[in-house]
């Protein structure tokens, strides 16, 4: 009997296999880098209800991170201030402003403002700013240079990969307690040698099993 297909076609299967595995690993690649934090997260800029400049309070008037996120220090959570704040300067600064006309209001019937939450954990992430902050890790190695954001962005993936870098070495990430709001803090020559001293002396042992943060 004539052979119907041509020799050629023996290596079809071979072909089919190896074009299975190669789109396997290139689709396996694709789903790890789009659908990181990475790349999901990180740029995340929301558009705020009243429009409010990081880069003017924070930066040029040096404002302190704790004036309006003052539960920082004691709480899980860095609190968005609530209108009195604001309003401790802007019942005298710019009273007037149409852009603050919001906070006004807000102030006046007593309805808080809606503002857009930019940094998300998910629910079964147990996470306290409070124990990081009295601990060494400063404002800016989570939340960027937050003093050159008119608007805030997120700024790192806050993925599990990158809390283990620092929880592993946290030598290379902490700061002097008096330095944690500062913004564009420079290391000194030997802010590792300091680093490790103080987590001698403080017995600073970040975990890195799955119940510190999964419970």
């Amino acid at each position: 009997m004539a052979q119907i297909f041509p020799k050629r076609a023996n290596t079809l299967p071979i072909l089919s296999l190896v074009g299975a595995l190669v789109g396997g690993v290139v689709l396996i690649f694709l789903v790890w880098y789009y659908f990181s934090p990475e790349f999901t997260v990180v740029g995340y800029q929301p558009e705020q209800p009243v429009e409010y400049s990081h880069r003017l309070h924070a930066g040029q008037l040096g404002m302190d991170c704790r004036y309006c996120h003052n539960w920082s220090e004691n709480s899980s959570y860095a609190n968005v201030p609530p209108t009195q704040t604001c309003m401790n300067c802007h019942s005298q600064v710019k009273a007037q402003s149409l852009k603050l006309l919001k906070v006004r209001q807000s102030w006046a019937t007593g309805e808080p403002i809606k503002w857009v939450r930019v940094h998300h954990l998910p629910d079964y992430a147990n996470f306290s700013h409070a124990t990081h902050v009295n601990n060494g890790v400063g404002c800016e190695t989570c939340h960027g240079r937050i003093d050159q954001m008119k608007v805030v962005s997120q700024q790192e993936p806050l993925s599990m990969g990158w809390c283990l870098e620092c929880h592993r070495q946290p030598e290379l990430y902490l700061r002097p307690k008096d330095e944690i709001t500062t913004m564009g803090y420079v290391q000194p020559a030997d802010f590792v040698e300091r680093n490790l001293a103080t987590i001698r002396r403080e017995g600073i042992q970040p975990p890195t099993n799955c119940s510190a943060c999964h419970y």
